[in-house]
């Protein structure tokens, strides 16, 4: 398996729609907010967003495909930033900081290291080769 391996229709078919899942249900389940109330509310509002967000995306799972492939990638990165940072500024311990940790460090790696790039189709790729005579 390639390195790069995470390409559009992998993150918009397996992976926008189950994460922002766990992100709803994960706070209940795992009892979040030991560390205070942002620790679960961060996580579902995020979910929220993670909801919304595929659906204006322009990939195979956006059904208003306003917000560019790019920009979506852009934004998830910013939610791995954000939930690393939150466990510092907001002194996540215990399970809140795992959770926030964890997934902060996996949203960068699959939207930056894992994320294959897209292939762009040349004039040439697109046009065919001709047949010898």
């Amino acid at each position: 398996m390639p390195f790069r391996f995470v390409t559009k229709s992998i993150h918009a078919y397996l992976i926008d729609y189950p994460v922002a899942i766990i992100l709803l249900v994960a706070p209940f389940v795992l009892k979040l907010g030991q560390s205070g109330p942002v620790a679960m509310w961060l996580s579902v509002i995020t979910g929220v967003a993670a909801l919304i967000l595929p659906l204006l995306t322009d990939h195979a799972t956006g059904l208003i495909k306003i917000i560019p492939y790019s920009i979506h990638l852009w934004v998830d990165r910013a939610v791995g930033i954000v939930f690393l940072g939150a466990v510092f500024a907001f002194d996540f311990t215990g399970i809140d900081g795992w959770y926030y940790g964890v997934l902060g460090v996996a949203v960068l790696l699959t939207t930056s290291v894992f994320n294959a790039p897209e292939r762009s189709i040349s004039m040439h790729g697109a046009m065919g080769s001709r047949d010898a005579i």
